[in-house]
């Protein structure tokens, strides 16, 4: 396989625009995608013409402007190119066709701002991303507005944040004497997901309608040997990731990294660090497309946060680096940070930026679904920290408590074996705990769940760095330039004593921190019920309004969609509970009950005196358990009565602190009774089938 050929083929990328455009407009295009200035809509009736031939050359007979509503998901409406020709047709795109198209704005998630009379709504070719041929279509990226101006996409305002955070650090670079064209963030999204057959799945009503087992015991064998962590690739899972790697690699998506994760069944992949706004795109387009090639190996692709209850979930780690288009990393300590002051600075404002708005950045990864693993001791806690190592660490303590510093250097590593080469180690560990981590250049937020869309945190991210960059700025730029390299140490030093309770080193599991973190004031927001609300306070309001990515009334329409969001994924998971009990378990262990009376009865039959211990007390266990979960069922009908008639706010707290204890009720005695039943009487696969079903 010709990898470097296939790379990108189904892509309109730099090469194919290069070919196929003329000079000039080749010139323009690339211009306004590398240098962010405005788009010459002039040039777009060669550009779409262009797209258009290209595309036909790959077999497509139908163009989509391809966007990112607030569902979370993308969203895609199909036109021809066919035009009318006299007794004939012609294709075509025009100019206009690509730039803009329309979409009915009130079918779409919009917190309230739209009615439902309402209905039109824009979608704006965004040229910084690459239009792409999938299945027969052009796919043409695209914002997503309504006829009054709101943004009603995750695009939008990620472009927004972008062009913000690139504003600010330009000013910051500029007091180093430092002139840039373009600051752009990048990102790496670390994807993990599990792998079970199409067999099992299709016999999970839960896992149909939501993504995840509501009923399940744990397996004799689940994670514990450790034995599954970048293990052997069994050759079903083998020949699903070598076609997936292909496939998106025939996308021009960077698949790099693909292994076994930590629990039976969950695997990851990780991709090279790109520009934002293209990371986005492609990690959507990734979840999709791992969906697609798993079902041609007849398998499911599960994306669920949490589709096991007793091993670890899945998240979707977001490496997030700053640098300008000449190659500078603003990120990049180099070997001496004591001595890189523009470095030390921009760290500064990080942690200004996560210590000041640490609510917005933890309801960033909020989801019904990602409240299973937060606090669970497989990914990070629901406090927001900054990790910065030994090295980092050192030289911060040293910097707000004044204490001495010695500088903390990378050594060679060797095992002591004098075959075995010296390598390379870094000058810290790294620690899994943290959920906003500095790793060698960059920061790894790893609360993000897997089947989120890596828009929302780097839209919060870039937002809150840029007002922590803008404020820093202010003050600096009134500073004489003989004063101006003592005013930097000095503001350097000031911002980490101001925001050094964000700071910490140690185990973000344990009860300790916790109660640490506490006493520092930080925030602990365990649901996203309470989590979300966090977006309404006025000062986080404040700064998506300084910073320009949103209006206060798009921040609480985002906000009220979260909540209805979270309340209506928990309603489904409660009705499907209640039929899955009522429909499925309860009529088994029903029937369960009768042969093992009957087996009773035919034991008596023979002799009064044979013991039926055994049996009798099975039966009690189970009666008691059957009747106890269709109580809770009946608990749990009364809540989802309760909770439809709130409104968003109170319904999604109700949820969180009355709603899920009865579920937690209903599963308890199922999942015993699970345990009780002999497995031909049991209505489902369990989790020993589901996990170990792939060969």
């Amino acid at each position: 396989m010709n990898v470097p050929a296939l790379f990108g083929e189904n892509v309109f990328n730099e090469k194919v625009q290069r070919e196929m455009l003329p000079k000039e407009v080749f010139k323009a295009l690339r211009k306004s995608i590398e240098e962010g200035t405005t788009l010459d809509t002039g040039i777009a009736g060669t550009v779409a013409t262009a797209m258009k031939d290209w595309a036909i050359s790959k077999g497509a007979t139908h163009y989509t402007h391809w966007f990112q509503p607030l569902t979370g998901l993308t969203a895609e409406k199909h036109d021809s190119f066919i035009e009318p020709l006299g007794d004939g047709v012609i294709m075509q795109l025009s100019g206009k066709a690509l730039i803009v198209g329309e979409s009915d704005a009130s079918s779409f998630p919009s917190g309230g701002s739209r009615a439902t009379s309402a209905a039109r709504g824009y979608t704006a070719w965004d040229p910084t991303s690459p239009a792409f041929v999938k299945e027969g279509s052009l796919y043409i990226p695209t914002v997503f507005v309504s006829y009054t101006g709101e943004t009603l996409d995750k695009k939008a305002p990620l472009l927004k944040s972008m062009e913000a955070l690139d504003r600010e650090a330009k000013r910051i670079l500029k007091l180093f004497g430092i002139q840039a064209k373009r600051v752009e963030t990048s990102v790496g999204p670390e994807q993990e997901y599990f792998i079970i057959t199409k067999e099992m799945y299709e016999k999970r009503k839960d896992l149909i309608l939501t993504g995840r087992t509501l009923f399940g015991a744990p397996s004799s064998r689940g994670q514990e040997l450790e034995d599954h962590y970048f293990g052997n690739l069994k050759p079903r899972i083998a020949e699903f990731m070598h076609d997936l790697d292909e496939t998106l690699w025939s996308y021009g998506i960077l698949a790099k990294t693909k292994h076994n994760e930590v629990a039976p069944a969950q695997h990851e992949i990780v991709p090279v660090f790109t520009v934002t706004n293209i990371a986005v795109d492609t990690n959507q387009l990734c979840m999709e497309l791992m969906k697609k090639v798993a079902a041609k190996h007849g398998l499911v692709c599960l994306l669920h946060e949490k589709p096991f209850e007793g091993i670890n979930g899945s998240g979707k780690h977001n490496n997030w680096s700053l640098g300008t288009e000449s190659g500078l990393n603003m990120l990049n300590p180099t070997d001496e940070p004591e001595n890189n002051p523009l470095f030390m600075l921009v760290l500064a404002a990080i942690c200004h930026a996560v210590d000041t708005y640490q609510g917005i950045l933890r309801a960033s990864a909020a989801s019904a679904a990602n409240d299973h693993r937060l606090c669970a001791n497989e990914a990070p806690p629901a406090i927001i920290s900054v990790y910065l190592g030994d090295q980092l660490g050192a030289l911060v303590d040293a910097i707000v408590k004044g204490k001495n510093y010695v500088p903390v250097k990378a050594v060679p590593g060797s095992i002591g074996v004098p075959s075995s080469p010296i390598f390379p180690k870094d000058a810290t560990d790294r620690n899994r705990t943290s959920p906003f981590a500095f790793t060698n250049n960059k920061f790894e937020f790893r609360m993000l769940g897997s089947s989120m869309s890596v828009a929302d945190p780097n839209i919060v991210l870039n937002t809150i760095v840029a007002q922590a960059f803008s404020e820093i700025a202010d003050d600096l730029e009134k500073v004489p330039a003989d004063k101006l390299a003592e005013a930097i140490r000095q503001k350097t030093a000031d911002e980490l004593r101001a925001h050094y309770r964000i700071i910490f080193n140690c185990d973000g599991y344990s009860a300790e921190w916790e109660e640490e973190a506490m006493r520092r004031g930080l925030l602990n927001n365990k649901n996203t019920a309470t989590a979300v609300m966090e977006f309404n306070k006025p000062e986080s309001i404040d700064v998506f309004v300084k910073q320009g990515i949103f209006t206060e009334q798009e921040v609480r329409a985002r906000t009220q969609i979260r909540l209805e969001n979270y309340v209506k994924v928990l309603n489904i998971e409660v009705s499907t509970m209640i039929d899955m009990a009522r429909q499925e378990i309860y009529p088994a262990v029903a029937d369960y009950i009768t042969e093992l009376c009957s087996t009773v009865a035919a034991k008596k039959a023979v002799c009064a005196d044979i013991p039926c211990r055994a049996e009798t007390d099975l039966i009690q266990r189970l009666a008691t358990l059957n009747d106890a979960m269709m109580q809770a069922v009946k608990d749990l009908e009364a809540c989802k009565r309760a909770y439809s008639k709130m409104p968003p706010e109170k319904a999604a707290l109700y949820v969180a602190h009355e709603t899920i204890p009865v579920m937690n009720r209903v599963r308890a005695a199922a999942d015993e009774m699970e345990t009780l039943t002999a497995k031909e009487y049991w209505p489902m696969p369990d989790y020993e089938d589901i996990l170990f079903s792939v060969k």
